[in-house]
């Protein structure tokens, strides 16, 4: 978008953001529609006014009165006086599609041709809601719209990295790369952030699509890839390869270019291969780069399928149709289970519906495929601190562990999980925020050894010891002993979230030969497990936010199937101007399946839900006590991964002295 078009447009802004105030069902409507710039246009040029005078006139409490053709902020009491916006926008769209709803041909084609309308031939022959939905679309365009929302109210490139820059950039925020970012530099160094992979017409390859912040990416040109795993200094999940072209995306259509500079979304081919869901690109020489950071998703993938080919022989269709789908979409995660199931996991039902039909017909082929019932993730968590240290021995009976499981300070999981606490921060910055918001000891901020699952989840491992021989040795085993009990938990399996490992004492064997990772890191695992049954294990089951949208008398309804379905409703309220109240609640993911076809059968179809993943909400039942809800849960999610349905004694990781 050119810099003269931002300033173009936004001299509507002021009367536009006044638009977001009203609840109007038609007027918000209007706006959307970009309406109001195009009647503004209109009559400016009619009346021979300022244009954005007029954008001002069309909305609020302006009225007009034709008799005397003078402006009013107040209503005159005579009949020709009316609010501006209905006799200017209101009563002509009104009677556009009353014209074309009755038919009325011969007095819609002179209308048509005051407004500018040019219908084709063959749009003429429409009849009807097809011939005024037509005419809606060409007077007013939703694509124009959606153009002119964008340029309202988001700001351009130059403007909006001069203060997203230090939310962007994981390095030092003084150093040329945060620069040539800050001041969207074209002539500095590259620095491009490819977030999304979307499938090429050729079979399995991609288009790697992302914006360029800084610098120019350019056909031909050599490029740094750093991967979401990327460290600065290490060559982990590096790679140094050529673009083969630079392409921009408009619509449907893409148009090959030489380059592309900064401010600008750009699609890259031929870096499919080495680039899985995101990373960022800089120049082949510049070394001292460091990564943009990676976005972060408010929702979580909670409910999994598993699938399988209908037909045998399509199973390598199968394989190479999830590593596609994994590929293109940012939120699936597609995983093999123990037992050899496909799993595919999704943000809700009608995500994963979409994305069972894109496996299906775009990356399989129309290949069958069966499908299992959809099922939730849980996550194990923690109520309370051990009710003591637990220890565990070593193979070889060697090497001691001792261990403490807490819960983590309310809302540090969550920090954790929008990447405001985690394993690449700066440790002095990290135990300033620990200390400040959530009440940890400066020194103890400074000793948490690892963050886990996949070594960024929303558990930890603390180091409480003190004065123990050899203790920098076994901690990488630790950690390793550490990311794989958190992302299987002593009760099912299932990740765990929101517990702090501490570790209290360690005993090991002066002969480097005896303490190594297969003595250790068994020894580990056995005894986070020995601390999680030791501080009242519980399940966290996910909540979706329910927004719903009805008339007054469908309430009852609403109501009654939230109940049964175990919800709650926190906030009602009656939309401004309408019969219509907005109603908020939370819903157990495990509850909503069918949710939507039971409200609509409960209130005649006349709420219309929407659910979104909010947070994990701990269940009250103990999962050890057999019998309550939580031990039925974690009984079926064993016998579905076929584990042994009892879960494993206490007495199995703990070992006494």
């Amino acid at each position: 978008m050119p810099m003269s078009s931002w300033q173009h447009m936004k001299m509507c802004s002021l009367v536009m953001s006044k638009c977001t105030r009203r609840r109007g069902l038609l007027r918000s409507l209007l706006v959307c529609m970009g309406g109001l710039t195009n009647f503004a246009k209109m009559y400016a040029s009619k009346f021979g006014v300022d244009e954005a005078k007029m954008m001002e006139r069309l909305w609020g409490e302006n009225f007009f009165d034709p008799a005397t053709k003078k402006w009013t902020s107040k209503n005159t009491g005579t009949a020709t006086c009316k609010r501006g916006f209905v006799q200017f926008c209101y009563e002509p769209i009104k009677q556009i599609i009353a014209t074309c709803m009755n038919d009325q041909k011969d007095k819609l084609w002179p209308m048509l041709k005051k407004l500018g309308v040019t219908m084709k031939n063959d749009e003429k022959d429409l009849m009807g809601k097809a011939l005024m939905k037509r005419v809606m679309q060409t007077w007013l365009p939703a694509s124009r719209a959606l153009l002119e929302m964008m340029i309202f109210h988001l700001p351009s490139p130059s403007k909006a990295q001069r203060y997203r820059v230090e939310n962007l950039y994981e390095g030092p925020l003084d150093d040329i790369y945060a620069n040539a970012i800050r001041n969207c530099d074209p002539d500095g160094p590259l620095m491009l952030y490819v977030s999304k992979m979307i499938p090429a017409s050729d079979k399995g390859r991609f288009f790697a699509f992302g914006r360029v912040f800084a610098g120019r990416v350019a056909t031909g040109m050599k490029v740094r890839i750093m991967g979401p795993n990327f460290v600065p200094g290490q060559k982990k999940d590096l790679y140094v390869k050529s673009v083969q072209r630079t392409v921009i995306w408009m619509g449907k259509k893409q148009e090959s270019v030489e380059d592309v500079p900064c401010g600008n979304t750009v699609a890259l081919v031929g870096l499919d291969q080495f680039i899985t869901k995101n990373a960022t690109l800089t120049n082949e020489k510049e070394v001292d780069a460091c990564p943009i950071r990676a976005m972060k998703f408010s929702v979580s993938p909670v409910v999994r399928v598993a699938v399988q080919c209908k037909v045998a022989s399509d199973l390598p269709k199968l394989v190479e149709g999830l590593k596609r789908l994994a590929k293109s979409d940012p939120m699936v995660l597609c995983t093999i289970e123990e037992s050899g199931e496909h799993i595919i996991a999704g943000a809700g039902e009608l995500h994963l519906e979409i994305c069972l039909k894109d496996l299906q017909d775009d990356f399989m082929g129309g290949a069958e495929i069966i499908v299992s019932p959809p099922v939730v993730s849980f996550r194990e968590t923690v109520l309370e601190k051990s009710c003591r240290t637990v220890m565990s021995k070593s193979p070889n009976k060697h090497n001691r562990l001792y261990m403490e499981a807490r819960p983590l300070e309310e809302g540090l999981a969550e920090a954790i999980d929008d990447g405001r606490i985690g394993p690449r921060d700066d440790p002095k910055v990290r135990s300033k925020i620990l200390s400040e918001e959530f009440g940890w000891d400066k020194d103890l901020a400074k000793k948490i050894w690892c963050f886990g699952p996949e070594t960024t989840g929303p558990n930890m491992v603390v180091d409480m010891c003190k004065g123990v021989q050899y203790l920098n040795e076994i901690k990488d085993s630790v950690v390793a002993g550490f990311q794989w009990a958190s992302k299987e938990g002593a009760l099912a399996e299932e990740n765990m979230r929101g517990i702090c490992f501490e570790v209290c004492d360690v005993v090991l064997h002066t002969d480097a030969i005896h303490r190594g990772g297969g003595q250790v890191i068994p020894t580990a695992r056995r005894v986070i497990y020995a601390s999680q049954l030791t501080a009242k294990p519980r399940l966290l089951e996910p909540v979706y936010l329910v927004e719903i949208q009805a008339p007054e008398n469908a309430l009852g309804g609403i109501y009654g199937v939230l109940n049964q379905k175990r919800g709650h409703v926190f906030e009602e309220m009656q939309r401004q101007g309408t019969p219509l109240y907005n109603i908020k609640a939370y819903l157990p993911v495990i509850e909503s399946f069918g949710f939507s076809s039971t409200l609509r059968a409960a209130t005649s179809g006349q709420a219309f839900p929407q659910c979104v993943f909010d947070h994990w909400d701990i269940m009250a039942s103990d999962p050890l006590d057999p019998g309550t809800q939580s031990a039925t849960l974690v009984t079926e999610i064993r016998k579905r991964k076929g584990l042994k349905e009892q879960m494993t004694p206490l007495s199995d990781f703990e070992d006494k002295l």
